[in-house]
């Protein structure tokens, strides 16, 4: 069999290794991919967003499966192309993916259908928004509407703070038309969790969780970027857990109810406080790089997982564990999430243990491995518990080099490591 992965970052990379190991997959495409990827795939010169050059390709290639990582193709409706020319591919359609697109699509389901979230209002212009912030207490969180490259969310932490934000969402564009509604709501306490669920037919199977670091300091201090560490598995209270599938029934009732036809992966955004989880968000697709630390302990044939959850036959049983923690470091180009440099030789590779997985976010390989990205490697590694993982992944994040490597160091060091 011949699977095309579409992506190039280290979600894409885990993907595709995990692939790999199944007996049914003969050969991997990846466009694009990475210098990682092309150890063991074959990287193509397509861009994730080319609707049509995929389609062209995967029609003339007979590729079996096709598994889209990135929101922005799911988003442009590249599942229901594919499906046009009777073509398998795992993901939602443009229909379902508008839980990524829009914010406010998202508010609006959870709102009907009674599931916890913060409150909030949408608005479409600055003067009325203006008006909106005197129904809210401060902090409070102002959302650009669209994708915004995973950018379009603001905490203001006063009256200040708020009028600027919707001045340069509003006024300045800063996010363009993906700015062109703003959902102004409340700001949740608590901790903040994910949950990857396979979702077959509209049915919810929740995947084992992982404990994502956005913060890029120390100490959960500094911005927020796309992830630079992550475990898993994460404890969860059996109070916490009844609430939580409470939850994913809610959710299943109004996919059917609103006649969604949901097949793929939904990624849920929780905040938790006292074991009653909020949903912040809805993402359309794996997490990244939660995808880094799933990969490895998932026992079971990723490839047999994803046909079945595509033709409606997916079964709780036929998702299977390791009892192994595993751990990621993410080694991030210096600066990020800020600015950058590109093109820093990558060394010290070859010197990694055998049984450490380093998947790539951003390289480029010409004569020598290069950055390519403010995420550049997430150097991944199982353990019998949490200190073992994490032990084994930064003694050989030490090994690894290149100028400007920044990661952080306090990864899985978190006392209360439930959610």
């Amino acid at each position: 069999m011949k699977v095309l992965v579409i992506g190039n970052g280290g979600r894409e990379h885990a993907l595709a290794w995990k692939l790999s190991e199944s007996k049914n997959v003969d050969k991997i495409f990846m466009a694009r991919g990475n210098g990682g990827t092309e150890d063991f795939c074959e990287n193509l010169d397509l861009d994730p967003k080319d609707i049509h050059g995929l389609l062209k390709f995967a029609h003339e290639e007979k590729i079996d499966l096709t598994v889209v990582g990135p929101e922005d193709p799911l988003c442009l409706g590249i599942v229901d192309a594919f499906k046009e020319k009777g073509l398998k591919v795992f993901g939602p359609n443009k229909d379902c993916a508008r839980f990524e697109k829009s914010k406010e699509f998202t508010k609006k389901f959870l709102e009907k259908y009674s599931i916890p979230t913060a409150k909030y209002k949408s608005f479409e212009n600055y003067d009325e928004a203006i008006e909106g912030l005197s129904e809210f207490s401060y902090p409070l969180v102002v959302k650009a509407d669209g994708l915004c490259l995973g950018k379009g969310v603001i905490i203001c932490q006063n009256l200040e703070e708020a009028k600027d934000a919707l001045h340069k969402i509003f006024k300045d564009k800063i996010f363009g038309d993906e700015g062109s509604t703003v959902v102004i709501e409340e700001f949740l306490t608590g901790e903040e969790a994910s949950v990857l669920c396979l979702v077959s037919d509209n049915k919810l199977f929740p995947l084992e969780r992982a404990k994502d670091h956005k913060q890029i300091f120390d100490g959960d201090k500094g911005p927020n970027t796309g992830g630079v560490g992550t475990y898993s598995p994460v404890a969860a209270s059996q109070e916490l857990e009844k609430n939580l599938q409470v939850i994913y029934r809610q959710i299943e009732d109004g996919l059917d109810k609103e006649k969604l036809t949901y097949s793929g992966i939904l990624f849920i955004g929780f905040m938790i406080e006292e074991d009653k989880p909020k949903v912040l968000e809805f993402n359309v697709r794996f997490g990244d790089p939660e995808t880094e630390v799933l990969m490895p302990r998932l026992d079971c044939d990723l490839f047999e997982l994803l046909n079945k959850t595509i033709d409606g036959k997916l079964k709780e049983e036929d998702i299977k564990w390791k009892d192994e923690t595993c751990l990621t470091v993410i080694m991030c180009s210096g600066g990020y999430p800020a600015s950058y440099e590109k093109g820093k030789e990558i060394s010290g590779l070859d010197d990694v243990d055998e049984d450490i997985i380093v998947f790539h976010n951003g390289t480029k390989k010409s004569d020598a491995l290069y950055t390519n990205g403010g995420r550049v490697l997430s150097v991944t590694a199982l353990g019998k518990n949490l200190e073992e993982a994490r032990k084994k992944a930064y003694d050989n994040v030490a090994k690894i080099n290149f100028d400007g490597a920044y990661f952080r160091k306090d990864i899985g060091t978190k006392k209360n490591n439930n959610i």
